[in-house]
């Protein structure tokens, strides 16, 4: 070890940190994640958009237990593939606040376009928002998470 020079270790030094940015620009939830939350969304928009508010009010319960038992093995970020496992210390602490806020900007996304469709005199306003919001969360999910991500340093 003593005959290494300062500028080779600063180039391994280099090396690693650039490794660990990568494993850790790959944080996220699997692509699937995204897609089964984009078909709950729809599915509650639809429910909500013909059904009694009852069942709405119940599937909506019942999709944020299922949700939060599936997001409580899959929110920290750390197993996007069955490939890579990362570290704790290399995810990050703030992943799962930021998942979280993302889908609270959504709720109110759907909240108000389905607001702005129905004072437009659209037809099942809540099917449309949810629709919209469902292209959004299956389509550009992970992306979505990765600028969130950048943005709060998660």
């Amino acid at each position: 070890m003593d005959d290494i020079a300062p500028d080779e270790a600063r180039t391994a030094l280099d090396a690693a940190a650039h490794a660990r940015r990568q494993v850790a620009e790959e944080i996220g939830l699997p692509r699937g994640y995204w897609w089964a939350m984009a078909a709950g969304w729809l599915v509650l928009g639809g429910l909500n958009g013909v059904a009694p508010a009852w069942l709405a009010g119940v599937a909506t319960a019942g999709f944020g237990v299922g949700h939060s038992v599936l997001a409580s093995r899959l929110l920290d970020g750390r197993r996007r593939t069955d490939r890579l496992r990362v570290s704790s210390t290399v995810a990050g602490h703030r992943v799962p606040f930021v998942v979280v806020g993302m889908l609270l900007g959504l709720v109110a996304v759907t909240v108000l376009a389905g607001l702005a469709l129905d004072a437009d005199g659209a037809g099942h306003p809540s099917v449309w928002a949810a629709a919209l919001v469902a292209a959004v969360v299956g389509f550009g999910g992970p992306e979505i998470l990765r600028v969130l991500r950048r943005m709060v340093r998660a």
